[in-house]
């Protein structure tokens, strides 16, 4: 199995409604073909290191990854959180 792994650092101006959308859409992403488990949280602890928001979607293989990304209702949400994010890091890994 795969674990893929998003951390997402907002710019300072996006409000916590924002944030919140952009949550509620990445959870939406659960119901995609291919995901066996997403979790989608924010940030509790609020170190200088810390992102804002974290994502950990399981796939049985690289196919099923390669397909979430390219599926067209993960796109739209991808694009979104890029807009609000001063950085984003990624990590993909066999679990």
């Amino acid at each position: 199995m795969l674990l893929h792994l998003v951390l997402f650092k907002y710019r300072a101006d996006i409000d916590a409604d924002t944030r919140t959308q952009h949550r509620a859409r990445l959870a939406a992403l659960r119901r995609l073909d291919g995901v066996i488990e997403l979790k989608v949280g924010e940030d509790v602890v609020g170190s200088p290191r810390s992102y804002d928001t974290g994502l950990a979607v399981t796939f049985h293989d690289r196919a099923a990854l390669d397909a979430y990304q390219q599926n067209d209702q993960h796109v739209p949400v991808a694009q979104f959180g890029a807009r609000l994010c001063d950085h984003i890091a990624a990590v993909d890994f066999d679990i």
